[in-house]
């Protein structure tokens, strides 16, 4: 075989070889172009009104619920119950309404602010939130009425602050409180920076503090009315029904069931 033919023949191998390279270059393309185009699915945002109580697990929650639904951003307004319903009832943009308790949600309801009934999917019951190792030997809520323990609370508008009057009253306690929050973080704040000696937070809120408190049981946080029952609906007039209606699923789903019971709340 003469050198010139041979080097025709390496010459149209590595064409061959081009060419097929280029193939499959094309199909590796295809592929991104595909994936960017589930990735670039219509950008929405969902706007979640939720109790603070929900704050951690939520925000888990969220990141998951966007990995699973590409195109969405969840975003959240977290605060105290009564505020949400009232500002969902004077239009504030919501799509979904998450409190810490069926009274407050029957503000929104009442005003024909969410759409068909809502529904209970957790339960939350109350813990006194002490410091690491309880130098005050904090026990139960009497103790909590000593004096010179400063104690904290919610405000009686919001559904901790009402758990806690239940709980007062199964006790036969009246406590007086330094200061009245007004969400449940307020109160865990306050016992976290060591502003306060005790504080009435939910078992979520202690579970969620990672050690930064110690919570402590007591009998009437079982009472009638200091167990706060979660309920969620979607909001009436959101442009987001559809997405709205997804993250309440997810949320009573196996993942948000998961999430919710590892956090310390009791799932319906």
């Amino acid at each position: 075989m003469s050198t010139r033919f041979r080097s025709a023949l390496m010459a149209g191998a590595a064409a061959v070889l081009g060419l097929a390279l280029t193939a499959c270059g094309g199909s590796d393309a295809g592929s991104g172009q595909q994936a960017g185009g589930q990735a670039g699915a219509p950008a929405r945002t969902l706007t979640v009104s939720a109790a603070a109580s929900l704050t951690s697990v939520y925000q888990q929650l969220g990141t998951e619920f966007q990995n699973a639904n590409p195109g969405t951003t969840v975003t959240f307004n977290f605060g105290g119950s009564d505020s949400l319903a009232q500002q969902v009832v004077q239009g504030a943009p919501a799509d979904v309404l998450a409190t810490a308790s069926s009274r407050t949600m029957q503000t929104a309801v009442q005003a024909g602010k969410i759409q068909g009934e809502p529904v209970v999917y957790a339960t939350n019951s109350l813990q006194i939130a002490v410091a690491p190792n309880n130098p005050k030997q904090i026990t139960d809520l009497a103790a909590m009425a000593r004096p010179g323990v400063i104690s904290v609370v919610c405000a009686p508008a919001v559904p901790c602050g009402a758990a806690a009057e239940a709980a007062e009253k199964a006790a036969g306690v009246t406590l007086t409180p330094a200061s009245e929050e007004q969400d449940v973080k307020g109160v865990l704040n306050r016992v976290q920076t060591g502003n306060a000696d005790a504080g009435l937070v939910y078992v979520t809120d202690v579970r969620s503090a990672q050690g930064k408190v110690q919570g402590v049981d007591f009998p009437q946080a079982s009472a009638q009315g200091a167990v706060q029952s979660y309920p969620i609906g979607v909001v009436t007039g959101s442009q987001n029904a559809d997405l709205a209606q997804n993250w309440v699923n997810f949320v009573r789903g196996p993942e948000g069931t998961a999430a919710l019971q590892q956090a310390g709340f009791v799932t319906k």
